[in-house]
């Protein structure tokens, strides 16, 4: 299949080959205490380059991303952060480069921030604020802490969270900018109560502290002055970040750098005061009363990414749909669309490209795929089918045909075949429902997009009926967009519309049951509810569209033997009366009959169907609707639950199968699904988990995917945020201007703060890119004590033990003012660093060895 790129990947292909003469995206630029060189950080590792450009010296060569250099005040020795052990930590090494050296070894991340002098290092690590902290112990909030050169144990500098400190000369003071509250470090232009401001803080016996700036935005980055009576500072007072200068009164304001359109990041000076920083991914130098310099860097290095990377994938599986003859499963993992089969591992690849793939669907003969895919920069929906007569499953098949279904230039995701296969469902723009026919081509709307309202790509959902006349569609009304009503919908286009529930409360999920006499859905209007925010707890409810199966439906399990007796024996009549092949074959065939609704009583034909409210997940009504299959959480995670409507009685199936949405088979006798990407077969005779494994051959290309991920998130913004009268912005130049950093990122953690920096341009809230790698070495468990940060022998002396923590289920006697002088039979020496002793301790026993000083 042919990978179809979009098109910006030209500028990725034509910069690549130009990329060590003009480096872009260099970042945590530090001068040296003499100013005669410059380390930064560049594609993972560490550079340095003389102050006045020229050739880049490589000093780390790790596989790893080492980033956020810091010298010494001698100027021989470079800190930095490192997570080749698996997370952050704190390494040292010469100027020059050689093997770096570990000092710190807690699973937490650990940044260096500066050097209190030549023989230590402060670093930040949110580990354990001190037992007198009154600060919200929250996990954004980080300590300093205090590490010796030659490493051993870190020492609590400050509980309080101080960002990018600078020390004076003398030691006696330090600046930094305080941490407030959660905003991406990247949004520009905002001002609110959690903006930073810079401090001056007097060291001693009794330290004292005081604001010197007071601009309502953002005041970050402080450097001392060569005078040490004044500093320079990062500020958006003028509009984008720039150097400014104060005193330590915070007076006499003096405004350095001028530039526009980009931030000033990563300021730090030199002893005469020669400043350093980034702009626009460049480095410059600048002296007060200068003009500001770009350092032009020539960096010669390897390429450690390769183009193409494969891979067989065995989990992260996400959207599912069964096959109908029940013998294979299509499903997404990394973007592309596979099918395995049910059985066996043996695993087809339908989809090849950087770009992604979602929302599958198989068509009622089994013989195409239909799903949504993003070329072109625009979402679209294509279909795979098989082409050959005698092959019968996607899984086996040699050849395949893709061809696109919608492709308008208007967003189309979520497409659904028709049950009879004529036509698919799809939504454009996000909200509004139409239908093409697959014969013709014809496209039609079938419900205006002012009906539904979006929060994220496939949150709305509908269903077709099994006549495919009718949809169940999640509806604005009566209740707002936050609280949704079902709506039963004609599909000829016709607009003709029935809001069923008209509850006021949260109603959606609806599914057709019992052969399109009734349906079921889920509505939080009688359970629990959270008044301060969303969310609430909900049930499965049924609602019956014919009288006579919503009388059915209420019949005992005694009263509905006897119907069932009364219609088997119909049946047999009638199949002795058929003895005629091709009438059996003519009934075979014969299209489902036209469904006719009784909505007039439909409210008077309402039954809560689960006994009691819970976080709910996905349900499934037996076809003799005696039983229905549902997942709730009570605990941890989503269970499978039976509720049995005959019986009155509800047992619990299976523990953690997931929250994923519940397919069945025509008879439901099996349910399948795909919960923390893998996918699942459940046997509800014998109450057994299968796992369905596959082995995906995955093509990764990672600068190809990154390229993919930039242009939807900017895309994203475009479609669903962006407003042009938004503060006079350009959205469309940023992408240009942000585009050119692309071949020069190589990782995801560059990426992330390039994605974060477009993303900061917004000035919005909660806007940002993350990157979670996930902690791949052993984590160091905790013994759930704060510990006396004035002590200094051997052991930890405790200062409070936490409730509910792991020494409350220790021994009685340990308490406040014992010392805890073994770990396993370890002991912890004061110049010794404990954390290893706990590394990959959580969840397990430990032995303490703990004594009381004060006891006798």
């Amino acid at each position: 299949m042919k990978n179809l790129m979009i098109p910006a990947l030209a500028l990725f292909l034509s910069a690549a080959a130009q990329a060590d003469n003009n480096p872009l995206w260099m970042r945590y630029c530090a001068i040296s205490p003499d100013g005669q060189t410059i380390a930064f950080s560049y594609q993972g590792d560490i550079y340095t380059v003389p102050s006045s450009g020229g050739k880049a010296r490589q000093l780390t060569t790790h596989p790893a991303h080492d980033t956020r250099p810091v010298w010494s005040p001698d100027g021989q020795r470079i800190a930095f952060a490192s997570n080749r052990s698996g997370n952050f930590d704190v390494f040292l090494m010469n100027k020059e480069g050689g093997e770096p050296k570990r000092l710190t070894t807690h699973s937490t991340n650990e940044y260096p921030t500066t050097f209190k002098d030549n023989g230590h290092i402060l670093y930040l690590a949110n580990i354990l604020q001190d037992a007198k902290d009154i600060q919200f112990p929250g996990t954004r909030f980080m300590q300093v802490y205090e590490i010796s050169t030659d490493g051993g144990r870190p020492d609590l500098y400050s509980s309080l969270y101080m960002e990018n400190i600078a020390l004076s000369k003398d030691g006696s003071k330090l600046l930094y900018n305080d941490y407030k509250g959660y905003e991406d470090p990247w949004r520009k232009h905002h001002q609110s109560s959690i903006t930073r401001d810079i401090w001056l803080c007097t060291l001693g016996k009794d330290r004292s502290f005081r604001k010197v700036t007071t601009f309502g935005g953002e005041d970050r980055n402080p450097v001392w002055a060569a005078d040490g009576a004044s500093f320079y500072y990062l500020s958006e007072e003028k509009g984008s970040f720039n150097i400014f200068k104060k005193d330590l009164a915070g007076d006499s304001e003096k405004q350095i750098t001028t530039h526009t359109t980009h931030p000033v990041r990563f300021l730090t000076s030199d002893n005469s005061g020669t400043l350093c920083y980034s702009y626009d991914g460049e480095i410059y130098t600048v002296k007060e009363g200068q003009k500001p310099a770009k350092v032009n860097i020539q960096i010669v290095a390897d390429k450690i990414e390769n183009d193409v990377i494969h891979r067989l994938l065995t989990d992260g599986a996400t959207d599912i749909a069964v096959s109908p003859n029940g013998k294979e499963v299509a499903f997404i993992t990394r973007g592309d669309v596979y099918v395995t089969s049910i059985e066996y591992e043996t695993t087809r690849q339908i989809t090849n490209t950087p770009q992604q793939e979602r929302d599958i669907d198989f068509s009622p003969d089994g013989r195409s795929l239909v799903y949504s895919a993003e070329r072109e920069g625009t979402w679209g929906i294509y279909e795979s089918k098989l082409t050959r007569d005698e092959d019968k499953q996607f899984t086996y098949a040699p050849e395949l045909k893709e061809e696109p279904l919608v492709v308008s230039g208007q967003t189309s995701f979520q497409p659904l075949y028709s049950p009879d296969g004529n036509e698919v469902a799809f939504l454009e723009n996000r909200t509004t429902l139409r239908v093409i026919n697959r014969k013709t081509k014809q496209v039609r709307t079938v419900l205006d997009g002012k009906y539904l309202y979006s929060y994220s790509d496939g949150d709305q959902h509908f269903q077709w009926s099994p006549d495919s006349k009718w949809f169940l569609v999640d509806y604005i009304s009566i209740g707002g967009w936050n609280n949704t009503d079902i709506a039963l919908v004609k599909a000829d286009g016709s607009g003709e519309v029935t809001n069923l529930t008209e509850s006021g409360y949260s109603d959606g999920d609806a599914k057709w049951v019992l052969d399109g006499k009734a349906m079921i859905w889920s509505s939080d209007r009688a359970g629990f509810r959270s008044h301060g925010s969303w969310g609430a707890e909900r049930d499965v409810y049924i609602m019956f569209f014919d009288g006579e199966a919503y009388d059915k439906f209420r019949l005992s399990k005694e009263e509905l033997a006897l119907v069932e007796t009364d219609e088997n024996k119909d049946k047999d009549e009638d199949k002795a009366s058929d003895k005629d092949s091709d009438k059996k074959k003519e009934d075979k065939d014969k299209p489902v009959a036209p469904l006719k609704f009784d909505l007039e009583n439909r409210k008077d034909r309402i039954i809560r169907l689960t006994a009691h409210s819970s976080s709910l997940g996905d349900a499934v009504l037996a076809p003799k609707g005696d039983k229905l299959y549902y997942c709730a959480a009570f605990e941890k995670g989503f269970d499978l639950w039976e509720h049995d409507l005959k019986e009155k009685s509800t047992k619990l199936l299976l523990k953690n199968v997931g929250r994923g949405t519940l397919f069945a088979d025509k008879k439901v006798e099996n349910l399948y699904l795909t919960a923390g990407g893998k996918l699942k077969k459940i046997g509800l005779k014998d109450s057994k988990e299968k796992p369905i494994a596959f082995k995906a051959e995955f093509a990764y290309r990672p600068a190809e995917e990154r390229a993919y991920i930039f242009h939807h998130a900017w895309r994203q913004v475009l479609d669903k945020f962006y407003d042009p009268t938004l503060r006079g912005m350009d959205w469309k130049g940023y992408e240009t201007a942000y585009t050119r950093f692309l071949p020069h990122i190589n990782n995801n953690f560059d990426f992330q703060e390039m994605l974060s920096e477009l993303l900061g341009e917004l000035n919005g809230s909660h806007t940002g890119a993350r990157y979670n790698p996930g902690l791949t070495g052993p984590e160091t468990a905790s013994l759930g004590a704060f510990f006396d940060n004035a002590y200094t022998g051997d052991g930890l002396k405790i200062e409070e033990i936490i409730a509910k923590g792991p020494l409350t289920l220790a021994d009685s006697q340990i308490k406040k003012g014992c010392i805890i002088e073994k770990i396993d039979g370890t002991p912890i020496k004061k110049d010794a660093d404990y954390y290893p002793l706990l590394s990959g301790k959580v969840g397990k026993k430990v032995m303490l060895s703990v004594y009381d000083p004060t006891s006798k």
